[in-house]
């Protein structure tokens, strides 16, 4: 006989309690209930119940039989669960989480992208400078930038995350060009205030060599953005990601400042927790992430 269906038989006569119970959630005889078990007792040379008319109780043999028997039917259950996974149309709602700048300036038209080739699929996306809780906040997929080692968390590396120097001609008029990243401690720097340490900045430039900077900030914000129309205004030289300053460099609102040099790459990692079989939907934004995002 089957021992598949043979182990599916003997797990239902031990959760339910006796052959007849069996037979009825099975819509079999008790004959052929007992015809499973036989079979098996006969192939594995043991018996797994101790049968009486009033009761049945396991063999010692039976009782490891059944937990290896459910193990098997939980993985048989997942591989085909899996299987059409593979083949299901990604579908619903995902929950993204982001840095801001990062999320604003380089993420949305990447997922407004991701969102035209699934059309079933709606996203909401959250923009936060702190760390992605999966757990407490709901999210499925999450941008980390920074090292990142915690246990139920994939890690996927991006690119790192590079952040350069620009300023208005304005300010570049007034107070001189800076020519190399020790002079900017003389210079108004405009930094992130949610960094530990926003005036310390660390640099590296030609043939990796590296500068520590002690910077002095007159002007910080917790939002790329408005760091960035602060150096449009001519308040200072603003340290942002490359994505964020890429139009107003190409158009000339601001110059680049020490171009051989950028602030020391950040890791940036795509994140998401740990799971045996992942839905269709969070498949396909993993992929599609990757390839676009991807080092």
């Amino acid at each position: 006989m089957n021992k598949l269906a043979g182990m599916e038989m003997f797990v239902r006569v031990v959760e339910s309690g006796s052959f007849a119970a069996a037979a009825e959630a099975s819509r079999v005889s008790a004959t052929m209930v007992a015809k499973h078990i036989n079979d098996i007792e006969q192939r594995l040379g043991a018996r797994l119940l101790h049968r009486t008319t009033r009761r049945q109780q396991l063999s010692d043999v039976g009782r490891l039989y059944y937990e290896r028997c459910k193990q098997v039917l939980a993985d048989v259950e997942l591989a085909e669960a899996s299987a059409l996974e593979l083949h299901a149309t990604p579908r619903g709602q995902l929950r993204v989480i982001a840095p801001v700048s990062f999320g604003s300036h380089i993420l949305v038209p990447v997922l407004s992208d991701y969102m035209a080739q699934y059309p079933d699929i709606s996203i909401e996306l959250t923009l936060d400078n702190r760390r992605p809780q999966f757990v407490d906040g709901g999210f499925e997929l999450g941008i980390h930038i920074g090292e990142i080692n915690e246990p139920g968390i994939v890690a996927r590396p991006l690119r790192p995350y590079r952040r350069l120097l620009a300023a208005s001609a304005s300010y570049l008029d007034r107070h001189g060009q800076p020519e190399h990243p020790q002079q900017l401690s003389a210079h108004d720097c405009l930094g992130p205030s949610y960094w530990r340490r926003f005036d310390q900045w660390l640099f590296v430039g030609p043939n990796g060599a590296t500068c520590q900077v002690t910077v002095r900030s007159r002007f910080t914000a917790n939002q790329g953005n408005a760091l960035r129309i602060a150096a449009l205004s001519g308040a200072g030289i603003v340290l942002q990601p490359e994505a964020v300053l890429a139009d107003d460099l190409d158009a000339g609102r601001l110059l680049p400042v020490l171009p051989e040099w950028s602030l020391l790459p950040s890791p940036m990692y795509l994140i998401y927790a740990q799971d045996a079989r992942p839905t269709a939907k969070l498949r396909s934004a993993i992929d599609f992430l990757l390839a676009r995002l991807d080092a």
